[in-house]
C-alpha cells in the first residue's frame, strides 16, 4: 500500500508533538505526582470501572502511576504504559512505596497500543485525552486491547461547548503539549461508538490553587504571567468554565472532569 502525503503529514505532527509531550512531562513527573486534586476522586474511577481481583488493567498515559497503583490493590494484574520516561520512573519509585508487586510498566508513544486484541478486561485513560491529537484513535485502540464484554474507561476535562476555546486557549500556555479539552456533547458522541454498549458518565471537579498549579506547570517563556492574568480576569466571569475565585491573596477555581465508560461490544 502506497503511503499518501498526508499520512506523512500526519506522522510528521504527531512526531513533533510527542516531543512536546516528553518535554513537558518530563519536567512534571515529580510535581505532577504531588497535586493534591490527582489523588482525588479515585473512588469514582475504581467503582465506575467495576475493577475485580480478576481484571487485568490497562493505564493508558499512565503518567507517574496514581491511578494503576490504585487499581493494582484490587486487580490481578495492571500494565501502565507512557511515551515519558521520566514519568515511568516516577511510577516505578511510587509502586515501591506502596510495596506493590502486580504493576507492569511500559513506555511507548501511542497510537497504536503496542498490545494484541482482546489482551485487558478493563482499559483506563484519565487526564490524557487533552493531549492526544486523534482521541477517536485513540478510543478505537483502547477498545481493539480490551476483551468482549470488558469496559473501556476515560476520565478527563469535559467542558460545556461554549467554553472551550477559551479553557484551550488558557491551556495551551500553560501547558504547551495541551490540545482540546472536549466538550460534554463531543465526549457523549466519541462513547456513541456501535463498538461500546451500556455507556455511563458522571462527573466530578479537580479543585487547584493558582500558584501550587504554576510550580508544576512549566509554560514558555513569557506565557506564565498570561495564564495568571487569564484566570484572574475570568473571577466572576466564568469564560473559562473552571470558576475562577479568589480567597485571601489566593486564587482557586476547578477542573471539570468527565468520567465516560462502555462495555465492549
Amino acid at each position: 500500500m502506497a503511503i499518501r502525503p498526508k499520512d506523512l503529514d500526519m506522522d510528521k505532527k504527531s512526531g513533533k508533538h510527542n516531543e512536546k509531550i516528553i518535554e513537558q512531562f518530563s519536567k512534571q513527573a515529580v510535581p505532577f505526582s504531588k497535586v493534591p486534586g490527582h489523588k482525588d476522586s479515585m473512588q469514582v474511577l475504581i467503582s465506575m470501572a467495576g475493577v475485580q481481583c480478576s481484571d487485568r488493567v490497562l493505564d493508558v498515559a499512565c503518567g507517574p502511576g496514581l491511578v494503576a497503583c490504585e487499581f493494582a490493590k484490587i486487580a490481578n494484574q495492571v500494565v501502565g504504559i507512557d511515551i515519558t520516561a521520566k514519568m515511568i520512573e516516577r511510577a516505578k519509585v511510587l509502586q515501591r512505596e506502596q510495596h506493590i508487586t502486580n504493576v507492569q510498566w511500559q513506555i511507548d508513544a501511542i497510537p497504536p497500543l503496542p498490545f494484541p486484541d482482546a489482551s485487558f478486561s478493563i482499559v483506563i485513560t484519565r487526564y490524557s485525552f487533552h493531549h492526544f491529537i486523534q482521541p477517536s484513535e485513540v478510543l478505537n485502540e483502547m477498545i481493539r486491547v480490551c476483551r468482549p464484554g470488558g469496559r473501556v474507561l476515560v476520565a478527563d476535562v469535559a467542558l460545556p461547548s461554549n467554553k472551550t476555546k477559551a479553557y484551550d486557549d488558557l491551556e495551551k500556555l500553560r501547558d504547551p503539549s495541551h490540545t482540546h479539552a472536549l466538550s460534554i456533547s463531543e465526549w457523549e458522541e466519541l462513547f456513541s461508538s456501535n463498538k461500546l454498549t451500556d455507556v455511563q458518565k458522571d462527573f466530578y471537579s479537580v479543585p487547584i490553587e493558582l500558584e501550587r498549579q504554576m510550580k508544576a506547570s512549566f509554560p514558555n517563556p513569557g506565557d506564565e504571567e498570561k495564564v495568571r492574568a487569564r484566570i484572574k480576569e475570568d473571577i466572576g466571569i466564568d469564560r473559562l468554565g473552571i470558576g475562577a475565585f479568589s480567597k485571601g491573596d489566593e486564587i482557586h477555581y476547578s477542573v471539570p472532569i468527565g468520567v465516560f465508560v462502555g462495555r465492549r461490544h
